[in-house]
This record gives structure tokens, C-alpha cells and sequence, in this order.
């Protein structure tokens, strides 16, 4: 692995660092605010915590689709950029906003007029759809304006402006960090609306990110806002979007389903509310000690989409993605060491205490730790090899196969045994957690060797 990474061009390392940092301090500060969120509630009781977990399932489905729509949109920008046509991409922008907003107002409308009928499909403890209900019927919303801020932001990290996401995350995570503690605890003359108090100030803060967003599309000189490309995008750039973006907006919603399926069958086990709890707290902490991996992932997602715009061979543009990946896993491996380490000392004894996991939540916390952390590497060589690699390639189809086929003839059907069927303890449920990463690794390397995933994605007639 390591001989992949010698050998480049001299500041190699120093732009990857460059473009990287943005991206990881706009992952701390969106995944901390997940992790401020969860701290707020858990202050609440283990239930409050649970009913948000619950009602957060389908919320999950809503961010990978924007997640999704982020990638796709990521792909055809970042070579359009290296083909310095930002026309094109003010095309691109205005396909995505259209389509994922209509996309996620059905999805928030559905959530907010069928509340409680939807909470009951996802849990066994139908006071948990009662407590969620207000939660969810709120939360919705705040996602449609986080798909149109999310577009641009993509947009602009596409043109290698990774800084602006991370500028418009820290005002509006700060905001809504502010609003979650006047809201829920009704602090300052506020009312005390406890979980729906958490769901009003996510969708005020998302609010603020798209006024951040129009703002500064309208001054930015890196990116000119053509409104006319923008609002008449044309067919043959849908057409184009539909052909490369629907792929991942679809792969990404069907893998959002599958892992909020698995908080559904943790939802129906014997001790569910400990095990919701354990998991709402471990997930935000695996995400927050996995920014760096996800940054990137998305920087390699940036060079390689660029480098193949620029008209680079297929062996130069392997010969990055191999280093990039081998980067990114030898970051990873020294994350997990570390986070290994500071279980006893630092979980255990602080962490769970504060966030009120104790007795079996805190068994079941500290199997999730050690699983989830042992697979960070495992995690992000895959993120790199998906997103970065594959996708940001041009070779959507194999990367949705790679990413889904685990998930739903391995991930799910293992989980639904351990849980429901043999109805096991922590331990074998949190292995069964990362049983689809080890199953994707090798089929990802097989098909990277190859160097079949090269694609050109913006000429005419497809992939070249």
C-alpha cells in the first residue's frame, strides 16, 4: 500500500491538505451538531432519545438522498470544471435544486399529514411514535431547504472552493446548536417544546444556510451565477443529470433504506430502547471521528472528476486514485488505533455517563464502540474507493452494485437473524453491523485494478 504513496509531484501532498481541511472542519461541525443534538435530548430520558432515533429513520432516507444528489451533481461539475465550462455547471446546479426539491417536499409532506401511522411501522413501543410524532412531522421541511443549499455547496467544493461549505455549516450549525438549547429547554423566554423544540431550530438554521447560499451565488466570482442557465437548464443537460445523477440519488436512497432498516429491526428487539440509545450516541461518534475519512473521500472525488476533465490517461488517473486510496486507508488505521485506545479511558468513564448511558445501554454502547471503530479503516477505503474513485469516474453502475448488493443480500438478512430470530446480545449484533464493509473491500479493489472506471462523462454520447 504505502509504495503508492511516493513517487508524486512535489505540493501533491500539501493541495490534497488544502482541500481537504475545509472539508473535514465542515464535517466536525455538521457531525457535532448531530452530536449536540443527541446530547440535548438524551438530557431529556433514554425514551425522548429513542423517539428521535425512530423518527430519524426516515429522516436518514431524506439525507442520502440529498447526499446522493450531492454526489451526482459532484460528478458532472467537477469535470465540467476541469473542462473550465462553469456554465455547464450553472446547467447542472439548476437540475439538481429542481429535482431534489421536489423529491424531498413529497417525502417531508408524507411525514408531516401521516405522523404517528409512519412512527408505528418503525418501532414496537407505539408511546415512542406518540413522543416522535411532533419531531417528525417538523423535521421534514428543514431538509428541502438543506437539498438546495447542500446543491450549491457541492457545487462550489466541485470548483475547488471547499471552504465555502464549511463557512455556511459553522453559522448555521452554531444557530441551531443556539436555538436547540433555547427551544427544548425553553431557556430565555422561550417555550419549553421539548423534541419538537430540536426540530424547529434544524429547520430554522437550514432556512439560514439557503439565504447564506443565494447571497453569495450572486457575488461569487469563482462560479458566476448565469440565472438563465440556472432556471432553463435545458433537456439535454436533465437528460445528462438524469443519466449520471439518478443512478447514485437512487443508489443512495435504497442504501438509506436498508440501514434505517436496520434501526427498524433494533426498533422491534427485546431491549430496543437501550439499544436505540446506544446506537444514536455510538453513530454520531463513529461519524464524528470519521470526518477526515469523508473529506477525503470527497477531495479525491474533486482531483479525479477534474483530472479526467483535464483529459489525463487512464493511467495517470489510476495511478492518483491508488494513491488516494492508500492515503486515505493509512489515515484511517491511525484514527482507529487511537479511538481503540480511548474507550477505557474515555468513553466509558465520561462519555456514556454524560449522555445517561448506563448498565446494559453501556454494554451495548461499548460493543458498538469497539466494532465501529476497529472498521474506521474498512470505512474509508470504501468512501474513497465509492465516491472518490468510482463515481467521481464516471463508473456509477458498478459503484451502486458495489455499494448495495452487501447491504441488502448480506447487511439486513444477518441483522434481521441476529436480532429477531436468534435474538443474541450486543456483541454479535454490533459485528453484524460492519459485516457489508468487509464484503465490499475486495469486490471495490478487484474492480479499481482493472481501470475500467475511467469514463468522460461530460461528452457527447457518454462515457469514453
Amino acid at each position: 500500500m504505502f509504495k503508492h504513496l511516493r513517487g508524486r509531484e512535489p505540493g501533491f501532498y500539501k493541495r490534497l491538505l488544502m482541500l481537504s481541511l475545509p472539508l473535514i472542519l465542515q464535517n466536525i461541525i455538521t457531525f457535532s451538531l448531530g452530536l449536540a443534538d443527541t446530547f440535548m435530548v438524551s438530557q431529556l430520558g433514554n425514551m425522548e432519545m429513542a423517539a428521535v432515533t425512530t423518527a430519524n429513520i426516515p429522516v436518514f432516507v431524506l439525507n442520502s438522498i440529498i447526499f446522493g444528489t450531492q454526489n451526482g451533481l459532484g460528478i458532472l461539475c467537477s469535470q465540467y470544471w476541469g473542462r473550465g465550462d462553469t456554465r455547464s455547471i450553472n446547467r447542472c446546479l439548476g437540475v439538481a435544486c429542481m429535482v431534489g426539491a421536489a423529491i424531498t417536499l413529497t417525502i417531508s409532506l408524507l411525514m408531516a399529514l401521516f405522523p404517528v401511522p409512519i412512527m408505528d411501522l418503525l418501532s414496537n413501543r407505539h408511546d415512542l411514535s406518540l413522543l416522535g410524532a411532533p419531531y417528525l412531522q417538523i423535521i421534514g421541511f428543514s431538509y428541502m431547504f438543506n437539498m438546495l443549499s447542500s446543491a450549491y455547496i457541492s457545487a462550489r467544493r466541485s470548483v475547488e472552493d471547499t471552504a465555502f461549505g464549511m463557512k455556511v455549516f459553522a453559522v448555521s450549525g452554531g444557530m441551531n446548536i443556539v436555538l436547540n438549547y433555547l427551544l427544548i429547554y425553553g431557556k430565555c423566554g422561550f417555550p419549553a417544546l421539548g423534541v419538537a423544540g430540536a426540530a424547529i431550530a434544524t429547520l430554522l438554521s437550514r432556512v439560514a444556510e439557503v439565504v447564506i447560499c443565494v447571497v453569495s451565488a450572486l457575488r461569487c466570482k469563482q462560479l458566476p451565477f448565469e440565472a438563465d442557465a440556472f432556471l432553463r437548464p435545458g433537456m439535454e443537460m436533465l437528460r445528462r443529470f438524469l443519466r449520471y445523477s439518478a443512478p447514485v440519488v437512487l443508489n443512495e436512497t435504497v442504501w438509506g433504506t436498508g440501514s434505517s432498516l436496520i434501526t427498524v429491526i433494533l426498533g422491534h428487539a427485546v431491549l430496543s430502547v437501550e439499544l436505540l440509545a446506544a446506537h444514536a450516541v455510538m453513530g454520531n461518534m463513529n461519524r464524528l471521528l470519521q470526518v477526515v475519512c469523508y473529506a477525503l473521500g470527497g477531495t479525491t472525488a474533486v482531483l479525479i472528476g477534474k483530472s479526467i476533465g483535464e483529459g489525463k490517461t487512464r493511467d495517470q488517473v489510476q495511478a492518483l486514485g491508488r494513491t488516494l486510496l492508500s492515503f486515505s486507508t493509512a489515515i484511517g488505521a491511525g484514527i482507529a488505533v487511537a479511538a481503540l485506545l480511548l474507550i477505557p479511558v474515555l468513553f466509558q468513564p465520561v462519555i456514556f455517563p454524560l449522555f445517561k448511558l448506563v448498565g446494559e445501554t453501556a454494554r451495548i454502547a461499548t460493543a458498538l464502540a469497539v466494532t465501529g471503530f476497529a472498521a474506521i479503516p474498512i470505512r474509508a477505503y470504501i468512501f474513497t474507493a465509492l465516491i472518490g474513485v468510482l463515481r467521481a469516474g464516471g463508473d456509477v453502475n458498478t459503484a451502486v452494485a458495489i455499494d448495495l448488493l452487501p447491504l441488502w443480500l448480506a447487511g439486513v438478512p444477518a441483522m434481521a437473524l441476529v436480532v429477531l430470530v436468534l435474538q443474541l446480545g450486543c456483541w454479535p449484533i454490533a459485528i453484524t453491523m460492519i459485516l457489508e464493509d468487509s464484503i465490499k473491500v475486495p469486490i471495490c479493489a478487484a474492480r479499481i485494478r482493472t481501470g475500467k472506471w475511467v469514463h468522460d462523462v461530460t461528452r457527447e454520447g457518454g462515457p469514453s
